[in-house]
């Protein structure tokens, strides 16, 4: 992710551009270029698991994608202050076994002057689905520019 004009204070554009980068680098699911877009010593809340430094980002990101499978993610900028950014999002993704998985969650970010995110707190829910009721079927990469965003999902 491109730290470029994407740093403290942000404005709801800068915020927004912030968020849309880290949902494109997340749909890479390169581990080595999402954990660039934090600082070396950030901290992490991920569910029930707590993670510090990038060495450790990756090594949790690597281990994310070996286990969810066709993951999708939409993120969206909820609020946002000069140097703080909330998140909500959703991402599916699916097991070994073939089970279907909608994940529903909030992000709260911090970040240093350089744009790189010191801190990320986020609280996550998986909820089973039939394959059938799957809404993200764009190819591996960033989700498309016409694809529709939270704020216009039913749920």
């Amino acid at each position: 992710m491109s730290n470029t004009a994407l740093v403290p204070p942000f404005t709801k554009e800068t915020a927004t551009k912030k968020v849309r980068a880290a949902e494109d680098a997340w749909n890479s699911r390169d581990p080595e270029r999402v954990s660039m877009a934090y600082s070396l010593d950030s901290h992490w809340r991920n569910r029930a698991e707590f993670v510090e430094g990038r060495d450790q980002i990756r090594d949790f990101l690597t281990g994310k994608w070996e286990k969810e499978l066709d993951y999708r993610l939409i993120k969206e900028m909820w609020a946002f202050s000069d140097d703080r950014i909330a998140v909500r999002f959703q991402y599916e993704w699916h097991n070994e076994a073939n089970e279907w998985f909608r994940a529903y969650g909030n992000e709260l970010w911090e970040f240093d002057a350089e744009g790189r995110m010191r801190r990320r707190e986020a609280s996550i829910n998986d909820v089973p689905i039939e394959a059938s009721d799957r809404r993200y079927h764009w190819p591996q990469g960033p989700r498309p520019a016409d694809h529709p965003g939270l704020i216009d999902s039913p749920e």
